[in-house]
């Protein structure tokens, strides 16, 4: 990665994986912009991290599912904000896991909204950044779900095949650009996943990471610095990372741990 631009992008920063990444950019002397839904949350997050790495930090509250909230935030940014070097693709969501047949449209919807067109919202507007630059990396955070369908998971299947998709047409789009793409898709990863899916039931939520050792948070964030870290000619395209315990959304070696 260039070193000249050292502005990194963190949609849905304010847990998990996008706060794993929030920090370890961070601590490697990048300037961040991360947005979230949650102010205080946002605020909080900026404060540790200058405080500690002291890098600077800008925070954007809005809801990426919101076309003209992405365009009104991201169009105000004073131009030396604008050359951003690497945007995460990180926000989105899993609500529910009902059969088709049961699903609840709102979930749906929000599904669709915030996995699918929040992240078509924020790169249509930061590619065109990177293409003024002539270099930039979008990494978008896809799933297993993406590559392997499973019962009930329907809807949040769908959205991360469209994540699947969309990356791969990105990196043909971008790529007289000389823009990179890459998608990485985690398996199990203990994070605030499993808990949004149950609409906050915390016991289920728990009882998903039974038994094995799933990965957590900071595993996929470090995983995403390897791949910016790379030289200028050299793109992953598409990556699965998964816990040594589990093969695929079905095969879980419980009791590892």
């Amino acid at each position: 990665m260039s070193t000249s631009n050292k502005i990194v992008m963190i949609t849905g920063a304010t847990s998990g994986i996008g706060e794993a990444c929030a920090e370890i950019y961070a601590a490697n002397n990048f300037d961040l912009i991360i947005t979230g839904r949650r102010e205080e949350k946002l605020k909080s997050l900026r404060s540790k991290l200058e405080k500690r790495f002291g890098v600077n930090i800008t925070t954007l509250c809005f809801d990426v599912s919101d076309s003209k909230q992405v365009a009104s935030h991201l169009n105000q940014l004073p131009s030396r904000l604008k050359k951003v070097a690497v945007l995460i693709n990180n926000a989105g969501l899993s609500l529910g896991l009902d059969p088709i047949q049961d699903g609840e449209l709102t979930d749906w919807d929000t599904m669709i909204d915030t996995n699918i067109k929040g992240l078509l919202y924020v790169s249509k507007i930061v590619s065109n950044w990177m293409i003024e630059e002539s270099k930039g990396h979008i990494i978008n955070i896809g799933s297993i779900a993406g590559k392997q369908v499973y019962a009930n998971g329907n809807v949040y299947n769908a959205t991360k095949h469209a994540v699947d998709a969309l990356n791969q047409a990105m990196r043909i789009d971008l790529l007289k650009f000389g823009i990179k793409v890459t998608a990485i898709n985690p398996g199990a990863v203990e994070t605030a996943f499993s808990e949004v899916r149950f609409h906050g039931d915390k016991e289920k939520a728990k009882k998903v990471y039974e038994g094995f050792e799933p990965l957590v948070a900071k595993d996929i964030a470090e995983t995403i610095f390897f791949v910016t870290s790379r030289p200028d000619h050299v793109n992953i395209n598409d990556l699965i990372i998964m816990p040594t315990a589990q093969a695929s959304p079905y095969y879980l070696n419980k009791n590892s741990e």
